[in-house]
This record gives structure tokens, sequence and C-alpha cells, in this order.
């Protein structure tokens, strides 16, 4: 078995917007739903995020099933323009686990450069945050525009930054053209639910 044969899931945002900490709440649902997990972290040079996520998962998936990509670069080069690292861990992880159902392959980036190449995830979620102001989805750009899921986070903040969610919901309908959107507040979970409905419909029931 080799990387093709299992769901490839990409999460993208700016630093902050929550990436980790959805992936933090969608792993254990998806082991209680039955799935077998693994995790990549993309960073430059470090596997801060890898080792966040082998600690709090410690209990829940086998330690080689958490792997860091150090890209060297933007993160963005290893998911978008050459991804050949990231499909290496993916392979290994099949080759050690044969019933492997889906990798959630996260990684930094802005607007215009957390996208993913094709081979790499099957689907794309792309995570922002409310703190970044009410005008991201009006600003477009690829990772909006173009991601399989927007992730609108931390919409606990909104009273906070003077954010209107009612603004955000329909500018990024407008922007989205039908592509669908939802909030969340990984602190509490609101939210979490809908995102795991949307991959579980569109890659592990597909």
């Amino acid at each position: 078995m080799g990387y093709r044969d299992v769901a490839k899931v990409g999460l993208g945002g700016p630093v902050g917007s929550g990436k980790t900490a959805l992936v933090k709440r969608l792993v254990p649902e998806l082991v209680e739903e039955g799935y077998e997990v693994g995790i990549i972290a993309n960073d430059i040079m470090t596997q801060e995020d890898a080792d966040v996520f082998r600690e709090s998962f410690a209990d829940l998936l086998p330690a080689d099933l958490v792997e860091g990509v150090e890209t060297g670069a933007c993160p963005h080069t290893g998911i978008r323009e050459d991804p050949s690292m990231n499909l290496a861990a993916i392979d290994e992880f099949t080759e050690r686990h044969p019933e492997l159902d889906v990798v959630l392959v996260e990684s930094g980036g802005d607007n215009l450069a957390a996208t993913f190449n094709p081979e790499l995830a099957d689907y794309f979620l792309f995570v922002i945050s409310v703190a970044e102001g009410e005008d991201i989805p009006r600003k477009r750009g690829p990772g909006v525009t173009q991601a399989d899921l927007l992730v609108v986070n931390k919409t606990d903040l909104a009273p906070h930054v003077d954010a209107d969610l009612e603004v955000i919901e329909a500018d990024a309908g407008d922007v989205r053209g039908g592509d669908p959107f939802v909030f969340t507040n990984c602190k509490d979970g609101t939210g979490v639910d809908d995102v795991l409905a949307h991959v579980e419909r569109e890659v592990l029931f597909a």
C-alpha cells in the first residue's frame, strides 16, 4: 500500500489561526469513530508542532504516526510546489500501518501561500481567525477561495476585536461562490462536529 491508498486532508492557514487546535479536536473524534489517523506537521526548521501532537496524543496514536516535516524554506514549498517530503512520510506511515485510514497534513502559510498540491491533499481546509479582522474573506486569495472548506475560527473573540460575524458570513458566502464554510471555536469545540461531518462525507465516505 502507498500514499495514494490513504485519504489525505490538508489543513492550511496563517500562524495563530488555530490549525493545531483544530487538529487536536478532530483527531480524538476521528479515532472515536474508528479511524486510524496519521499526522504530519510542516515547519521550516523545527519539530515544535509535531512534538505538541506527540505529547497530546501519546495515549491515542502510535508515536510513529506523528511526523514533523522540516521544509527548510517557507512551508508552502513542501505542500504546494514540491510535496515529495510529505508524500514520502505518508508512504512510510502506510508501510508501517497498512490499515491507516486518513492522514492530516498541517502547514502554516498566508492566504496566498497555504494551498495544497492536489497530489498531497484529497481535501483542503483553510483556517482563518476572526481576530485577523472581519475583512479577511473580502480580501479573497487562494486560501479563502480555493479551499474545499473554509474554517472561520475563534468566533469567541469577535466581540473583543470589533468583528461582526454576520458580515463575515455574508462576505464568505459571496467570495466562496456556494462552496462551504463553517464557524468554529476550537477552545470549546463549537463547530468542530461540522468540520468532521464535511471531512467524513467528502473524503472518508467517498
